[in-house]
């Protein structure tokens, strides 16, 4: 029987799917991204790293604000439609790497800024990922991570975590603030601030940019259908499928 690592599954899983990711429109807008653009103003000058970057979303979008940015992706094959992406809209402060969240491939203090967006839930070791992080970072840079958010109770995330691993089964874990803040802090990362957010999914849309298998949709569907009425009011379950899930923008600074 052939085995192969999670990395190797999170490669093909989009890897097959990096061009409807570039079109998806829960990727390519949102207030996330509006936040970030207003983050990033007051960075010109700035090297910046965005690890995950997918099909390229948070990397176009702050282009234009700072010196440099490096798309870094797990994915050959998203890597591809980032620079050809850029090519076609004449992004030229724009370059690519590929490697995984947990080793990094730079110098020790080479970035200003370091961001993350819709990624570190398919990592096997965020804290890992963001000793990393804090290692390439110059003092004074910051971290700017936005992702799905547990609701930390029991029922609704043994919810949420299910129906994410039934449609993609790269899914690791969406992680609780708490969560975040002790991996921020103990990775020697300060957090400066926390802002949460609310993002309706289309079910159909979903579903369809992660090619889940029939079976499997079904399965999602069938489980939100035996949901308790504290779940459905807390995703705000609509009738087709769709529903809302948390989100996070969590900042940290790195000190001396």
């Amino acid at each position: 029987m052939t085995t192969h690592s999670h990395q190797h599954h999170v490669d093909n899983q989009f890897g097959e799917q990096a061009q409807a990711y570039l079109t998806s429109q829960v990727h390519a807008s949102g207030n996330d991204l509006e936040r970030l653009k207003e983050k990033l103003a007051a960075w010109p000058t700035a090297q910046l790293l965005d690890i995950g970057c997918g099909a390229g979303h948070a990397s176009f979008a702050t282009a234009g604000l700072v010196a440099h940015v490096t798309a870094y992706d797990l994915s050959a094959r998203m890597l591809d439609v980032v620079s050809d992406t850029a090519r076609e809209r004449n992004i030229t402060n724009l370059d690519t790497r590929q490697g995984v969240a947990e080793q990094l491939p730079f110098d020790d203090n080479s970035m200003d800024v370091v961001i993350s967006r819709y990624s570190a839930h398919h990592w096997q070791d965020p804290g890992m990922a963001l000793r990393e992080v804090r290692r390439i970072l110059k003092p004074g840079g910051h971290v700017i991570f936005m992702d799905i958010l547990s609701p930390g109770q029991a029922v609704l995330d043994i919810w949420l975590q299910t129906v994410e691993a039934l449609r993609d089964t790269s899914h690791v874990r969406d992680y609780a603030s708490g969560e975040w803040l002790s991996m921020f802090t103990s990775a020697g990362l300060a957090v400066q601030g926390i802002t949460t957010d609310r993002l309706r999914l289309e079910f159909a849309s979903w579903i369809a940019r992660m090619r889940t298998p029939a079976v499997m949709a079904e399965a999602i569907r069938a489980y939100q259908e035996s949901a308790a009425d504290e779940v459905k009011r807390y995703f705000a379950l609509e009738d087709d499928g769709s529903f809302c899930s948390d989100t996070i923008m969590i900042e940290a600074i790195k000190y001396a």
